[in-house]
Parts: structure tokens; sequence; C-alpha cells
């Protein structure tokens, strides 16, 4: 005989961490709570990127029209590559709004959180284009040096850093991590939150190419060594790649359903550990939006065991917010 519990098949889609899915054969959406993703209000994270792209775009407005107006090509050089960032921003708060808009949509089986890991995985390449254009060009300065006027070049790389310094304080802060390094709570959100830490790491990797260049011109100007400038443009998109290859790790992962080795070990863990005569024939766990799990549980009991009693052992607020489980029970079978 074998028992089924379909955790929740319905389309309520914001999943509420550490709200156990119901161990029934019944359809039993999970209801909301204040940190379920997808739900109607703006999540904190939307809020951040909305001010930061504020303040990017008007930055980059007001850089390009003084360049313009002054002749200035470092303004505008600079007001362009904010622009740059501004568009990813822009992708940020784009995905955080069509979560919004379709978290109630069936056509999404387990919800909108994927779209979270699209983001961000979308965020991550145009940080790879962005660090390929920039090596680019520093070699090509490299070959052929180009006059710098070094105060107006700085006073634009202040000003930007000034920005961008602003824009980190805002998207860095995720709030504590908790158990699985953020299950269960808003700080699991934030910390599994692949869209913002996407734009974290764009005005991250503004901030580093105008410490850089500050770095670069002052050496330039004092020193003389004007092969700085080039040299430092290197180095930073050498970390910026660094940066998107974990996070395009990170988000690949989420895309195509990797197996959630922590999460899937401490199931295995409190199910043997409460239940010997328990065989786990087949586990599957996989992340369907930030912070929040699903997954399909197979075992093989040589006693009486049901699926609501399975069901209990496994972790309390670990983000589990959808579980199917097969029961082979021999007591049963028995009967």
């Amino acid at each position: 005989m074998h028992h089924h519990d379909h955790g929740e098949h319905g389309h309520a889609h914001g999943h509420e961490h550490g709200h156990r899915p119901a161990a029934s054969a019944s359809v039993t959406p999970i209801r909301r709570g204040d940190h379920s993703f997808g739900q109607d209000r703006p999540q904190p994270g939307e809020v951040r990127s909305l001010v930061v792209f504020g303040l990017t775009v008007v930055t980059m407005v007001v850089e390009i029209a003084a360049g313009l107006l002054f002749g200035s090509m470092a303004l505008l050089a600079d007001g362009l590559h904010m622009g740059s960032h501004a568009i990813a921003l822009g992708i940020a708060v784009l995905a955080y709004r069509y979560v919004r808009k379709h978290a109630h949509n069936p056509r999404f089986s387990f919800g909108t959180g994927k779209v979270n890991a699209l983001a961000g995985f979308t965020g991550a390449l145009l940080l790879v284009i962005f660090a390929v254009a920039m090596a680019a060009e520093s070699t090509h300065r490299f070959l052929v040096p180009v006059a710098i006027d070094f105060d107006q070049a700085v006073l634009v790389a202040v000003v930007g850093l000034v920005v961008n310094l602003v824009s980190v304080v805002i998207l860095g802060h995720h709030g504590p991590k908790g158990h699985h390094g953020g299950h269960g709570g808003a700080g699991g959100h934030a910390a599994h939150d692949h869209n913002l830490k996407s734009a974290y790491f764009h005005v991250l990797a503004d901030s580093l190419t105008s410490l850089l260049a500050i770095a670069a011109l002052l050496i330039g100007k004092y020193v003389g060594w004007v092969w700085m400038d080039p040299a430092m443009g290197i180095l930073g998109a050498v970390l910026i790649v660094v940066w998107a290859r974990t996070l395009l790790r990170a988000t690949s992962a989420v895309l195509l359903d990797h197996q959630q080795e922590a999460l899937a070990g401490e199931i295995l863990q409190c199910v043997v550990a409460e239940r010997p005569d328990v065989t786990v024939q087949d586990l599957h766990v996989w992340s369907i939006g930030p912070g929040i799990y699903a997954a399909e549980l197979r075992i093989a009991s040589g006693g009486h065991c049901d699926a609501e009693m399975l069901r209990a052992l496994l972790p309390e607020d670990c983000g589990l917010v959808h579980l199917t489980v097969e029961v082979s029970c021999a007591h049963c079978q028995g009967e």
C-alpha cells in the first residue's frame, strides 16, 4: 500500500517560511505570511533597488548633460558607464514587479520565485560584458595612451564614488542570516535574493572602478606612471569577472534545479535518526525561490509509517514549503 502526501499543489504561491505543508491528499494552499515571496506589496529588495536605480539615473543624466555642455569626455564617459549599470538595476526593479504581478498566476506551478534567479543571472551576464569591455578599453590604452586631464578626471571619479558608496550602503543591508544561511525569515529571503545580489554587485563594481581610477589618476599625476590607469582598469575587470562567476554559479544552480545537498542531508539525518526502520529510496530537494524549497521523498518502512508521521520528523524552519511523500509500508501491505 502506498501513501502519497502532496503538500501543496494549489496555486497560492506566496509561500511562508516555517509553515509545514499539510500531509494529506487534498489540495491545501499554504497561507500567506509577512515574509512570503511574491506577495502583493513591494519587498524590501524592490524598494532598495528602486531607490538606487533612481539615484543612478539622475547621476547619469547630470554627468552626460554636463559632459555635452562643457565638452568633457571624462564626464560623458562616466555618465555612459553609469548608464550601463542603470540598465541592470532597471532589470532588477522590473523583475520584482513581475513577481508581484504574477504571484497568483496558475501558470507558475511553484510560484514566481525563479524569476528572481533569472534576473540575477541576467545581471551577472551584464557584469561579464561590462568587464570584457573594460578590459578591452584598458588594453587599448596600454597600446595607444591618451592624454588625461587628471584634476577633472579625479573630480568625476570622486563624485561617482560617493554616489556608488551610498548605493552600496542602501543595497548591502541583507539582514541577519539564519538557519542554512538564512532559511526561515526575512533574513533568509535577503540572503538568497539573487536579484538583489546582482544589483549590489553592479554598484559595488562601479565603486571599485571609481576607487581604482582615483588611485591610478593620483599616481599618474604625482609620480608620472600614466600606465597605472589602464592597469587598474584590467585589475578591476578581473575582480568583476570573479564576482560575476560567483553569481552565475549560484543562479544557474537554481535555474537548473540543482540538488540542495545541505537541506537534503538534514532531511535524511532527521528521518534516519528517528526511524531506523525506514529506508530512504529517493530524495530530491530543489530551490523554487529565494530561501524556499520543494522536495520529493520516497521511503520504504519495515513498520507502521504514514506520510503525516514522516512529515512531523522533518526539520522546522528550513524553508521547505512544498513536499511530496511516497511511503511503502510493509505493515500496511500485510493488511
